[in-house]
């Protein structure tokens, strides 16, 4: 074989995919590149023509220096017979080929990647789940799970290792992403994702994104989320394969490494060595993963336990002639007010404004002739989840996660709104701003009729995520339901939407007589502030939070007085607390709960509640859990009351 007939052999099998398993990062040129042709004994550069040829191939010039010009083909160098416009065997060699020119580069980049794959692998195993513990201490401890991840690697055969790393990879991965669901959660509903009930709480999120900052703000969100998800999940699967490798091609220093890690953490654990607050040996994912394992066999036990709970009901059989008597007659109106919760009552920033808000309001109302009386109750949930604690005070049980809600608005439970229909002596009716699309869940609650954005009369702008202000909404019911001539006493429940996240813009209150259709609220919405801006600040959230539940109460209290009379009850409450941005580390459920009517019989009836007099509870007055209110409110209003 000539040397021609090889270095062709040669050059065809690079061109067809064929690389040398070669990790120094030496250039070999193959056919070609510098022009020494290479022995494959790893010889001196000395190229031996099988043909017999004596020719030898110089470095650089790619031609023979033994042979005359007239010498046969065999005898020239691969490169001579090589056309200028050729592309060089060494780019087509690719990534390979790159790393052979540029050594030094190659190895830089080889090293980088292997620091990046260990700090990512380091930091999904040491992150924590809560966006406020997340501090420098947090991610220098000796995490459990990675050293025995390492043994166990390091121990495995060759085939079950790679499946291992891939299957570590992927888990390790969704735990991080699931970490970082909990930092959402912790957020808004100061708690974590709840892996069998919580799903339904992602279409709703992804709806007020939306509402909140339009349709482009929504795609670009749910995008960012999806982008992330999957680049978690793969870049963890392949930083734990690359690590793995690492290990193997390096076992004894890998071995003594793990050893030494696993000592230290033995002896940080039985130290209890800290570093300022922060323990140095840690299990925390075992404990995540632990406690992530029973919440879900909790969750799928939840629905025998609710199940139970909901079939006692004390007045089932009382006969409809008996139900509510001491309310006869009246309009009673149960009213929650969305997110007023106690911090805008004790909060030292909101505690001042928020109570000369409600010493005017108990004020105004005293002059019109009307007396109040307020308490604590204690919501179900805390920052979002509205619905579930408006149906655990209707329902007089404690509904904590929708696969309770769903239980409940499929079942035959009576709520408090059922019972003043099942008496016949009230019209029922539902004034629910927030409701822009099909809710069949409203035929649940025994209501004769309901009101949704779409049927109050309201011709304004959107408020961010509130679709109606709430002074409209108020007027509506006047105009809709109590100001009609020769009617039947009436149960309403209305839910007052203006104080919901993001409180950016709010409406302020005007004239009730320049009210109309609301179209003078595009004027005012476009003197509100921009949400965007509002969010990069949370003193700034916080001060917007206190004037959305002001100007709730103010739209209530001014109704009352406006157009209240001596049949007229009216109960009002906060639906939960806050996001954690408004309550600043306040992990309470409390709410406010206030009882107003003109007849003085109606309050006496709960004088034994030991509530507060006027519309602020005092900080010792009672709290009860509000499930408890519709069996205690039906007992005192009943014929024993």
């Amino acid at each position: 074989m000539s040397l021609f007939t090889r270095s062709r052999q040669l050059s065809d099998k690079t061109e067809g995919g064929a690389e040398p398993d070669d990790d120094t990062g030496t250039a070999e040129p193959e056919g070609g590149g510098t022009g020494t042709a290479e022995p494959e004994d790893g010889g001196n550069g000395t190229a031996e023509p099988e043909g017999g040829g004596t020719g030898t191939a110089e470095p650089g010039d790619g031609t023979s220096t033994d042979a005359p010009e007239s010498a046969a083909p065999a005898q020239q160098t691969p490169s001579a017979q090589q056309t200028p416009s050729a592309p060089s065997p060494t780019a087509k060699l690719g990534w390979r080929g790159w790393r052979r020119r540029y050594p030094r580069t190659a190895r830089g980049v080889s090293v980088g990647t292997t620091v990046l794959a260990g700090a990512l692998v380091l930091f999904a195993l040491l992150v924590p789940n809560r966006i406020e513990r997340i501090e420098f201490t947090s991610f220098v401890r000796i995490p459990a799970e990675g050293v025995l991840l390492a043994g166990l690697l390091l121990a495995l055969p060759s085939k079950p290792r790679r499946i291992t790393a891939v299957v570590t990879g992927v888990f390790l991965g969704l735990l991080t992403v699931l970490k970082f669901v909990d930092m959402g959660f912790y957020q808004i509903l100061a708690r974590p994702f709840d892996l069998v009930l919580d799903w339904i709480l992602i279409e709703n999120g992804t709806d007020f994104l939306r509402e909140t900052f339009g349709r482009t703000g929504q795609v670009l969100a749910v995008t960012g989320v999806i982008v992330l998800f999957v680049a978690l999940l793969v870049l963890t699967t392949l930083a734990v394969a690359r690590l793995t490798n690492l290990m193997v091609r390096h076992r004894p220093v890998a071995g003594r490494t793990v050893l030494i890690l696993g000592t230290a953490w033995i002896t940080c654990m039985t130290l209890g060595v800290q570093i300022g607050t922060v323990p140095v040996a840690t299990k925390g994912n075992a404990e995540f993963v632990g406690n992530r394992v029973e919440q879900v066999r909790a969750g799928l036990a939840d629905a025998r336990v609710f199940e139970k709970q909901a079939s006692v009901d004390a007045f089932a059989k009382t006969p409809p002639d008996q139900l509510l008597t001491g309310l006869r007659g009246k309009d009673v109106l149960f009213t929650f007010i969305e997110s007023y919760g106690r911090v805008a009552i004790d909060d030292p920033a909101m505690a001042q404004q928020t109570d000369a808000v409600l010493k005017e309001g108990t004020g105004r109302l005293k002059a019109a002739g009307f007396e109040s009386r307020s308490g604590w109750l204690q919501s179900p949930v805390t920052g979002a989840g509205s619905w579930l604690a408006h149906s655990t005070f209707l329902s007089g049980l404690w509904i904590k996660n929708q696969q309770r809600y769903r239980s409940l608005t499929t079942s035959d439970r009576m709520t408090l709104t059922n019972y003043f229909g099942k008496t016949g002596a009230w019209r029922t009716v539902g004034v629910v701003p927030g409701v822009r699309r099909a809710w069949p869940e409203g035929k649940y609650f025994g209501l004769d009729h309901i009101y949704d954005s779409e049927h109050l009369g309201y011709h304004g702008p959107y408020f961010s995520w509130t679709p109606v202000p709430d002074q409209f909404s108020m007027e509506a019911f006047e105009r809709l339901e109590h100001g009609r001539k020769n009617r039947e006493p009436i149960m309403a429940e209305i839910i007052l939407a203006s104080s919901h996240n993001p409180w950016s813009p709010i409406a302020h209150m005007i004239d009730w007589e320049d009210l109309g259709d609301g179209s003078v609220f595009h004027r005012i919405k476009k003197e509100g502030t921009n949400p965007t801006e509002v969010w990069k600040d949370p003193e700034k959230v916080r001060a917007e939070y206190r004037k959305a539940i002001e100007y709730s109460i103010r739209s209530l209290t001014e109704w009352v007085e406006r157009y209240g009379d001596e049949d007229t009850v009216l109960v009002f409450l906060g639906d939960h607390q806050p996001v954690p941005t408004v309550t600043a580390g306040d992990t309470g459920k409390d709410v406010p709960v206030t009882i107003v009517a003109h007849d003085k019989k109606v309050l006496d009836r709960v004088a034994d509640w030991g509530w507060t007099d006027g519309l602020k509870p005092a900080g010792n007055a009672p709290r009860w859990g509000m499930d408890k209110f519709r069996d205690r409110f039906m007992t005192a209003y009943g014929p024993q009351g």
